[in-house]
């Protein structure tokens, strides 16, 4: 019986986030740095072999089942970039790595553009052994269009710019718990929880 997996992550709002989501099902999340796992290559250019390498890297230094997240942003006019390299979008353009510098790099990149189409994009995976030939693999998307400048105060990342058509309002002008609902995270990790309950416990 599986009571606790690692979370491939140091963090803390990732961790509580799915802790909550988890805590239906009797499992206890541990964050691998708890654990003393390395942090993992991330050389994949997509978001479910970057978690699926997360998780089996957390997995076999654990002895552990290992559950792993890889999310970003995809910009249909740029090709679906800046996807895996998200979090380091601002450093391409000489702004220092961070969440207000990629929005800033992203708004000035996007000054002229007329389809602003986007969607934010997590995928999580799930493994109960390093060897698992059997990833449970669960994906959200959430997509919306980017505004021409920021918008609320909520929220993290692409928030103050990721406009959601459906509610009128960018994800950092909603109400966190609406926007957990939601959220490119929160949809997968409904989906892993179902997955896990049918396949694993």
């Amino acid at each position: 019986m599986i009571r606790r997996i690692v979370l491939a992550s140091n963090n803390q709002g990732k961790l509580a986030e799915l802790q909550a989501m988890f805590a239906p099902l009797g499992i206890e999340l541990v964050r691998q740095g708890e654990l003393g796992v390395p942090e993992a290559e991330e050389p994949h250019r997509t978001f479910v072999e970057n978690a699926l390498a997360k998780a089996r890297n957390a997995a076999q230094h654990t002895g552990l089942p290992a559950i792993a997240d890889d999310a970003g942003l995809c910009v249909d006019a740029f090709g679906g970039l800046p996807g895996v390299d998200t979090a380091y979008y601002a450093t391409q353009f000489g702004y220092p790595k961070g969440d207000d510098n990629n929005v800033t790099a992203l708004l000035e990149q996007m000054r002229d553009v007329e389809n602003r189409r986007a969607a934010l994009v997590s995928t999580l995976v799930a493994v109960r052994t390093p060897q698992d030939p059997e990833p449970l693999i669960a994906v959200g998307r959430a997509p919306g269009e980017i505004t021409q400048e920021r918008r609320g105060s909520n929220g993290f990342g692409f928030d103050p710019v990721m406009f959601i058509p459906s509610f009128g309002k960018t994800f950092a002008e909603l109400p966190p718990e609406v926007k957990n609902a939601n959220s490119h995270r929160g949809q997968a990790a409904r989906q892993m929880v179902e997955l896990i309950r049918q396949r694993w416990l």
